[in-house]
């Protein structure tokens, strides 16, 4: 498979959140590689980053979903939850020794098309109230938890 590029097919309209968009198509296109190389140190490099990411990226944009009433949230998260339980899954037959890579990556594309395409999209109304609000304390809230996301992911 090809190497995935960027486009504002990706896009949200929020940015914090497509530049993660920018991170989860870089596991895509590692897990590429570990595919067809079946190199299991990008396999687990990736499935490590991947937990660190979905800890702090699903946190930032569940908080952000709470804080703007999305109807949806629970619903979202629930789905948040299954996908984290799924790499972990995979994660354990990895550490057997198992190859996984062909199956994490379609599991990613998977995730690239239907969560991110389409479930993200249904909430970035309703986001929008609070990434783009010129309420003083409703920016200040959001400007400091940007601020504390991206002090997390160094």
């Amino acid at each position: 498979m090809a190497q995935i590029q960027w486009s504002k097919d990706f896009e949200i309209g929020i940015p914090v959140l497509d530049k993660q968009q920018h991170q989860f198509l870089d596991f895509i296109n590692q897990m590429d590689l570990a595919s067809q190389t079946k190199d299991s140190a990008i396999t687990n490099h990736v499935i490590e980053g991947l937990l660190l990411y979905t800890i702090t990226y699903f946190e930032l944009e569940e908080e952000l979903l709470e804080k703007a009433e999305y109807p949806f949230l629970k619903a979202h998260r629930r789905v948040h939850e299954v996908f984290m339980k799924r790499v972990s899954e995979i994660r354990a037959r990895a550490n057997k020794g198992e190859d996984v890579s062909t199956e994490l990556l379609d599991m990613l594309k998977g995730w690239l098309k239907s969560h991110i395409q389409r479930e993200d999209r249904d909430f970035v109304e309703v986001v929008k109230t609070i990434t783009e609000s010129t309420d003083a304390e409703v920016s200040t809230w959001w400007g400091s938890r940007i601020k504390q996301f991206m002090q997390q992911e160094l």
